[in-house]
């Protein structure tokens, strides 16, 4: 009877509910996106994923990155403020219990004398214990641990997904600058054709073939070509720089790289246990679910505190005036107080905190529901890339070699005398432009399969203690 009148009494939290919905993968289709990729079980990345793009320089580098970059030491203070948090947050359950000890020398006035006088000195000594316990009736501490706990696993699988994101950043920009000598490569060697061609309109000059406009034009192509190899050697410069800081230290140590070798681009497939199992896979979505958890134990801590709790306090010690036995049974001292609180009226304070976590909740499932849409994007569209990418290389290839036989023969009739100037200049500029968009995809190809290993969760493992999220009902709902 008692316990139903208090709880009448309380403040409610009627009317206020959560509106988020966690997206199904299932319900998610992507049969028509995954349509002729190869399906293979053994297609989840390895931890040490980019191995597989043979350069052992690379490996060395992404491991330098991994223990000395300042990306990798923000993701480990954060988790350690996680789990700090967590672990205030257990502590928050356990009863305290404090120990005081303390001399007092005091002059009393008049009023403050027993005997009326005033001016009398006293000496108070005191030694105790304080005991304080709140009781948790309905289990309001342990879900705000539990919380607290489902945040520090959160912040535990982001210092993986750190990890992911820092490793191929690294495999991108070490590709980035193996591009870039390619594109310098194929500078220095469109400048040594100009060169050539520069002679030959010297020499059809002076034979009274060419116009001196023709040999004007030609220096104007020379001097281009230069202006692109400078402009190829900045941006390897460039490149190196972009390394080093990823790496975590100064410009210099970008400098130190030599040169990469030409990486090996993974093979086109895709998991056949996609998507379902993507939830566990990718660290940024295990991560999304432990909030979604965080964010309904909050509501359930928030929804206790409309109900009455009980308080113990207790202290013991002794007190006594200088001259008086210190431990003597009249210095003794000791008392017990406990306390029920019962929220009734607070102005609201109460259902707002419950309506902020509510919300927290919705936030907390829509940024789920799309960071599971992103990836099964990121998936599907990084596959359609690459599946089309080596058909793409091969036709481009074919492309630039013929180009070359066109300029070979243009050249050489250029040589004789019978090849028209302008012919060859048109088959020189093709040429060039079609060995760039052949470095351009090699690259392409490099970036996609480095993004491929990325989108499939970059060997985490759904066996790591942080990806076991807890299937049940959300407390929240």
């Amino acid at each position: 009877m008692c316990v139903s009148l208090a709880l009448a009494g309380c403040a409610s939290y009627s009317g206020l509910t959560t509106e988020g919905t966690r997206l199904d993968a299932k319900s998610l289709q992507s049969a028509q996106a995954l349509k002729g990729i190869n399906v293979t079980p053994a297609a989840w990345p390895q931890k040490d994923w980019w191995k597989r793009l043979g350069d052992s320089q690379l490996n060395g580098l992404v491991d330098e990155a991994l223990r000395d970059s300042p990306d990798m030491q923000i993701a480990s203070a954060r988790a350690h403020q996680a789990t700090a948090a967590a672990g205030a947050a257990n502590a928050a359950r356990m009863p305290t219990l404090d120990a005081e000890a303390d001399v007092t020398r005091s002059r009393l006035s008049r009023s403050q004398d027993p005997t009326g006088q005033g001016g009398r000195y006293d000496t108070v000594r005191d030694i105790g214990l304080t005991f304080n316990y709140t009781f948790d009736l309905w289990g309001g501490q342990r879900d705000a641990w539990e919380a607290a706990l489902s945040e520090a696993r959160a912040a535990e699988v982001d210092s993986h997904a750190a990890s992911l994101t820092l490793a191929a950043d690294v495999a991108k920009a070490y590709s980035n600058l193996g591009h870039a000598y390619s594109v310098l490569d194929l500078s220095k060697d469109d400048l040594q054709r100009t060169r050539k061609m520069l002679d030959l309109s010297k020499q059809r000059l002076q034979a009274g073939i060419d116009s001196h406009y023709q040999y004007q034009q030609t220096e104007s192509l020379e001097a281009s070509s230069q202006e692109q190899v400078i402009n190829a050697q900045k941006q390897v410069k460039s490149a190196h720089i972009a390394l080093a800081v990823l790496l975590g230290k100064g410009p210099d140590r970008g400098f130190e790289i030599a040169r990469p070798q030409i990486l090996t681009p993974a093979a086109v497939a895709v998991p056949s246990t996609l998507p379902a199992e993507l939830l566990g896979r990718r660290p940024d979505i295990v991560a999304a679910r432990w909030r979604v958890e965080a964010a309904s134990k909050n509501i359930a801590a928030a929804k206790t505190r409309f109900y009455p709790n009980l308080n113990l306090s207790a202290a013991a010690g002794t007190q006594s005036l200088l001259g008086d036995a210190l431990f003597g049974s009249a210095s003794r001292f000791m008392s017990i107080a406990p306390a029920i609180s019962l929220p009734i009226f607070d102005g609201g304070r109460l259902r707002a905190g419950l309506d902020a976590e509510d919300a927290n909740y919705d936030l907390a499932v829509a940024q789920y529901n799309k960071t599971l849409v992103a990836a099964l994007g990121d998936v599907s569209d990084t596959l359609e890339q690459l599946n089309a990418m080596s058909e793409q290389v091969s036709t481009q290839k074919r492309a630039a070699d013929i180009a070359q036989q066109s300029y070979d023969s243009g050249l050489q009739r250029y040589e004789s005398g019978i090849g028209s100037y302008l012919d060859v200049l048109s088959i020189e500029q093709q040429l060039l432009q079609a060995q760039r968009q052949l470095a351009d995809l090699n690259a392409e190809q490099i970036t996609l399969s480095i993004q491929l290993m990325q989108a499939l969760g970059g060997g985490f493992e759904p066996g790591n203690a942080a990806a076991a999220v807890p299937v049940q009902a959300s407390l929240a709902e």
